[in-house]
Order: C-alpha cells, then sequence, then structure tokens
C-alpha cells in the first residue's frame, strides 16, 4: 500500500498538498512506513535516494519536510549513522543549512535520530560538530518492544498537540543509549529540548526494560531551539494504524503515531 502512495502518485497530481522528502541509503528499510504515515496524515510523500540528492536529479529546495527514517543505514558501520551522516555533510551540507533557515521541518526516526546527531544538526543545530550521542544499549542486546514515553512540554512541532499525553511506540534498535557530558545535558535540558522520556506508570524512568536502553534522563527523543527539528528512537510510524498496535481491539483512540504526522503536516500549511 505504501508503495503505491508513494511512488504510484505523480507530485504534479498532488499539488498543494505539503511535500515530503523520505530520505533513504542503503541499509534503510522503514521509508515506505514513513512514507506512508505521512501519507495517511495529507501529505506527499516521496522517497528519495541520497544519490539523487548529491548528483542534483531531486533537490532538496523543492520539499517542505525533510524525514529520516528507520533501519541500519550502510549495515551500521563504524557506528550507526555515521557514515550517512558524513555524506550529508560531504553532498548537501549547503542545502541543509538552507532548509533549514526556511524554517522547514526535520524528523528523525531511530537510525535517522542518529544521523541528525551525527551531523550535529540536534541537539543545537551546528552542522559538523557533534556534542551528543546514541551509544550501545546498556543491555548489551538488541531491544524491540512497545515502550511508553511522556510527552514534555517543549518547543517541538511536532508534538504540539501530544504536551503532557503519554504515548506508545516501538523501539527497535541495539544503540539508542542517549550520552552526553554533564555541562552539555545541563543546557539540553535549561533550554527545554527533550520532547520525550521513557515512562513507567506515567513517571520517566532509568529502569529497564521500560527504558530499554539506559538513556541519561531516561531521553527517548528532543528537538532543536527552535522544535523544527526532532529526533526520536521509537517508531511513530509503526503506530498510525490502530491494528498495527498488538493490543488494538481493547483500545478505540487515535493511533498515538498519527499525531506526530498530522503535527508536520498542519505546520507547514499554516506557514
Amino acid at each position: 500500500m505504501a508503495r503505491a502512495i508513494t511512488q504510484g502518485v505523480c507530485m504534479k497530481q498532488r499539488i498543494g498538498m505539503p511535500r515530503i522528502c523520505v530520505l533513504k541509503t542503503d541499509g534503510t528499510n522503514c521509508d515506505q512506513e514513513t512514507a506512508y504515515a505521512f501519507a495517511q496524515a495529507g501529505g506527499n510523500a516521496q522517497i528519495v535516494t541520497i544519490n539523487q540528492l548529491h548528483t542534483k536529479q531531486v533537490q532538496l529546495k523543492d520539499f517542505d519536510i525533510l524525514a529520516i527514517p528507520g533501519g541500519f543505514s550502510y549495515g551500521d558501520d563504524i557506528a550507526s549513522g555515521k557514515v550517512f551522516a558524513i555524506e550529508l555533510l560531504s553532498f548537501v551540507k549547503d542545502e541543509l543549512l538552507e532548509f533549514v533557515a526556511q524554517k522547514k521541518l526535520i524528523i528523525g526516526i531511530c537510525n535517522g535520530f542518529q544521523v541528525l546527531v551525527r551531523t550535529g544538526l540536534l541537539p543545537f543545530t551546528d552542522l559538523g560538530n557533534i556534542s551528543v550521542a546514541l551509544t550501545d544499549n546498556a543491555s548489551g542486546t538488541f531491544e524491540c518492544r512497545w515502550v511508553n514515553m511522556k510527552v514534555e512540554k517543549s518547543p517541538c512541532v511536532f508534538t504540539q498537540s501530544l504536551i503532557g499525553q503519554e504515548v506508545t511506540f516501538q523501539a527497535a534498535h541495539a544503540e539508542g543509549n542517549f550520552f552526553t557530558d554533564d555541562a552539555t545535558l545541563k543546557k539540553i535540558e535549561d533550554q527545554g529540548l527533550v520532547v520525550l522520556r521513557y515512562a513507567l506508570n506515567s513517571v520517566s524512568t532509568q529502569e529497564y526494560p521500560a527504558n530499554p536502553n539506559g538513556a541519561l534522563h531516561a531521553i527517548a527523543g528532543m528537538c532543536d531551539a527552535t522544535g523544527r527539528i526532532f529526533g526520536l528512537m521509537p517508531h511513530p510510524e509503526r503506530f498510525v494504524e490502530m491494528h498495527q498496535h498488538p493490543n488494538w481491539r481493547r483500545r478505540k483512540m487515535e493511533p498515538h503515531g498519527l499525531p506526530i504526522f498530522k503535527n508536520a503536516i498542519q505546520y507547514i500549511q499554516n506557514l
């Protein structure tokens, strides 16, 4: 279904809808789901490869939202997201800077979050300077489970309709352990850049398995100071329809992941 929506529909047939660049490379495997989520929210999603941007076959300036989906880019060689981040800085750095300057939106999910921190786009929009890391899970294993998170008050565009709520997404990663030095952590907290925290009984937690990776301050997602760049480890695109949740027969509510994408679409429509 996602393939039919994202590749079978010409962008010109959907003029007026916010345009989303779902950027992939070798090893990305959540591009179809991410494109489908944006389409469900009312966006015009197109899956684009990094080589298409590099060779100018497709131009980033033609889009309103950049989404870097999950997976294992380049097999997580060296470190998760590192090679993909190097490609972005090497080939499209100026385009990224212009994209940010135009107040457009960027979201990185799981591997995409790892890419954003390794480019320096998160947390301080400082391209080329890495100030935080998503390191090996404290358990030493790949963690795949549904996790609960508190939505913190923050400037994040993607979560404005969810502040104060608890959401449930699927986590699936081996390197999601948020880490940084004390001074940087204090700066992040003081600026209110934490968007999501792993939670147990509605309280942020370091306790495993509710906190699946041992992340400092239970940080599961964060944004930059503008709120327009957002990264998170769990996968909202895997919960945009109720039947995607393992307990879907008992739940009568909007899928928790869908508002993430709807908020982004509404922001672009209101510009």
